[in-house]
């Protein structure tokens, strides 16, 4: 009786998806590969007659890390990029517009002729890579071409090699953050409530921060939640970033003139283009926001930096080192909304 009910809505949710314009389907698919905090995909789609709309989904908020939700927008952002570029490469031309609430329009209008991104084939190998990296430095020439990359109106980025005194105060600054973050149960419990522990965890739900990513073997989910509980501290994850940072190449930071909506978006598709050109680049690259997460850290980081009148949003490291697991994305049919 089980098996009968599970085929019907399977059944429903074909038919659902098959009235659909299948190139728009399609296109979402791609959408939603985008990065996301905790890989929590706080997005909704909805499919209109030329027209797709992306909608937070703020059931998958992150109150204690993210309580503006910047970071859920700078997402949606970033679905919004991949969206735009799955769909030239379909043979649409896209026009984006965004609400007041934050709901991104994206526009289609089929083109005769066909052009395509080189940046569409890296939409589904970019991967947040956690791991420690090789220690090589990445040439010059490659971070000129990487800020070639095409910025949306008021997001701006800024490179800091490894070896540099602002470098280091980036480190500090991390591990400082580590620490308050770390000393906040709250923080640490919304952390571990997106933790999927082990393979069959990470299935069911196809969201969160999976065991794989982290390198971590696939044990019994008692045995792993026990493991993972004591090693999320201060102590051990200061131990783990020190040797994560050391091994990159630069740091690279994302602000915004102003903490609002539209440029939370806007750095979202910067940062995608950014993303998928070092991708293509055969770079790697992992996040490391504590600084931004928390007010006086980031205030303090923003003039250290020489930038006082810009907003700390979004740190990655990056550098060289080998392929991660991928994080699971929900199916499709379960992210578009009438």
């Amino acid at each position: 009786m089980k098996t009968k009910i599970v085929f019907f809505i399977m059944m429903i949710t074909s038919l659902s998806l098959n009235g659909q314009n299948q190139d728009f389907v399609k296109i979402l698919e791609y959408g939603a590969k985008a990065p996301s905090g905790h890989n929590t995909q706080p997005w909704l789609f909805k499919i209109k007659e030329a027209e797709i709309e992306i909608h937070p989904n703020f059931a998958k908020s992150l109150p204690i890390v993210d309580p503006d939700n910047r970071e859920l927008f700078v997402s949606l952002g970033c679905a919004a990029e991949n969206i735009c570029i799955a769909a030239l490469h379909k043979g649409y031309k896209t026009t984006v517009s965004i609400t007041e609430k934050g709901i991104i329009h994206i526009k289609l209008d089929k083109q005769n002729s066909k052009t395509t991104s080189p940046l569409f084939s890296q939409i589904t190998v970019r991967q947040t890579n956690r791991s420690i990296y090789n220690g090589n430095i990445i040439p010059k020439d490659n971070i000129n071409q990487l800020k070639t990359v095409e910025y949306e109106p008021h997001v701006k980025v800024h490179f800091f090699k490894n070896g540099t005194s602002k470098f280091d105060s980036i480190s500090n600054l991390i591990y400082e953050g580590n620490r308050r973050q770390m000393q906040d149960k709250n923080f640490k419990a919304e952390l571990q409530q997106w933790m999927r522990y082990n393979k069959k965890h990470q299935n069911v739900t196809r969201d969160g921060l999976s065991y794989a990513v982290f390198g971590a073997p696939n044990l019994p989910r008692f045995i792993a939640k026990s493991i993972i509980s004591k090693a999320v501290n201060e102590k051990s994850q200061n131990k783990n970033d020190k040797k994560k940072i050391a091994s990159s190449s630069h740091f690279i930071l994302f602000t915004t003139q102003n903490n609002t909506i539209e440029q939370w978006i806007n750095l979202g598709r910067t940062l995608e283009r950014f993303l998928l050109k070092s991708t293509e680049m055969g770079l790697v690259h992992a996040y490391m926001n504590q600084p931004n997460e928390v007010l006086d850290l980031s205030q303090k980081m923003a003039v250290t930096l020489d930038i006082p009148n810009e907003y700390p949003t979004v740190l990655i490291r990056m550098g060289y080192g080998e392929k991660m697991p991928y994080s699971l994305r929900k199916k499709i049919e379960d992210l578009i909304i009438e």
